[in-house]
């Protein structure tokens, strides 16, 4: 940089320049140091337009960086809240899919219960048709009735062990 050399140049001026006797102080060619200041004071000027520029581009970064930053924050704050929402109707879904169960399991439950009842009515009207019948037969037996008996108690035997096996 220029004006780094110009105050090289000052100092070495300073440094050059005589002593006054009995004293710290220095002479120096006035011309030759107000020439190196008006220079330096022209130099002075683009450095720091420069440094301003730096400045302002260096704040210009900050708040580009600063908005690229809230929105991905916005962005993940909305696909959390995408997230939550999806976990809110998958946890609905699950709760809905229990419900079915349990009313299908409730209806399947009254179904094989009505099933038993009604076999159970069926078969019990069988069984009081029967019995009147062996009754009648035995009031009036010969040997084809009394065959006929044994072959009746069997199929009670047989639909009582059934009723048994329902419930």
């Amino acid at each position: 940089m220029e004006i780094f050399t110009l105050l090289e140049t000052l100092e070495d001026l300073l440094e050059r320049s005589r002593n006054l006797p009995f004293s710290s102080k220095s002479v120096v060619d006035k011309d030759e140091m107000l020439d190196l200041i008006k220079e330096i004071r022209l130099k002075l000027p683009d450095e720091l337009k420069q440094a301003k520029w730096v400045k302002e581009e260096r704040q210009r970064i900050l708040v580009e960086a600063q908005k690229e930053a809230d929105g991905i924050v916005k962005e993940a704050e909305n696909r959390i809240i995408a997230m939550i929402d999806e976990h809110e109707i998958t946890r609905k879904a699950y709760d809905q899919k229990t419900e079915i169960i349990e009313t299908a399991n409730e209806m399947s439950r009254e179904i094989s219960k009505g099933t038993k009842e009604y076999a159970d009515s069926l078969l019990g009207s069988t069984e009081d048709v029967m019995k009147e019948t062996l009754e009648k037969l035995e009031t009036n037996m010969t040997e084809a009735l009394r065959l006929m008996e044994i072959s009746l108690q069997d199929t009670i035997k047989t639909i009582q062990n059934s009723r048994k096996e329902l419930k």
